[in-house]
């Protein structure tokens, strides 16, 4: 496989082809992370949840989201659910407390979703947050960056 890759890079400098490099996930700026793996956006009361670029990569192709009920009660860094990939089975864990609002249906068609779009269209629930203070203790981009390096390494 190494050496496809460099033979690729090669044939691609020659032909002044640009190979995009994937060193590590994508984590977007403006959310806030636990160090299981999970990602929290907040608007308000309400905070969208998934699993981040760095989970699904590491879980590989997900076949399979199990998914809440809505009025379900959560506690931070308590699990709600799992997500089933062709590797292994992971639990998704909630970082924050609240009530479930609602669950994304379109995981139970769609589980790849994690895979292609962890941070929009493969949200997996929204909870009315009961303790904002809780936001506290989740990282930001950059702790969770250097968290995920330090965790690979």
């Amino acid at each position: 496989m190494a050496s496809r890759l460099v033979w690729a890079s090669r044939v691609a400098s020659y032909l002044r082809i640009s190979i995009p490099h994937r060193g590590f996930a994508s984590v977007v700026k403006d959310l806030k992370y636990a160090t299981s793996h999970e990602w929290v956006k907040v608007e308000g009361d309400k905070a969208t949840i998934g699993i981040t670029d760095h989970a699904q990569d590491h879980l590989g192709d997900v076949v399979y989201v199990e998914l809440p009920e809505v009025g379900t009660s959560v506690k931070q860094d308590g699990s709600f659910g799992a997500v089933e990939s062709v590797k292994a089975t992971s639990d998704i864990n909630s970082p924050v407390s609240g009530k479930i609002v609602e669950v994304n249906d379109e995981l139970s068609s769609s589980p790849a979703l994690v895979n292609s779009s962890p941070y929009e269209n493969g949200w997996i629930i929204k909870v009315e947050v009961s303790d904002s203070d809780e936001l506290k203790n989740l990282m930001d981009s950059e702790q969770y960056s250097k968290f995920c390096e330090e965790e690979d390494h």
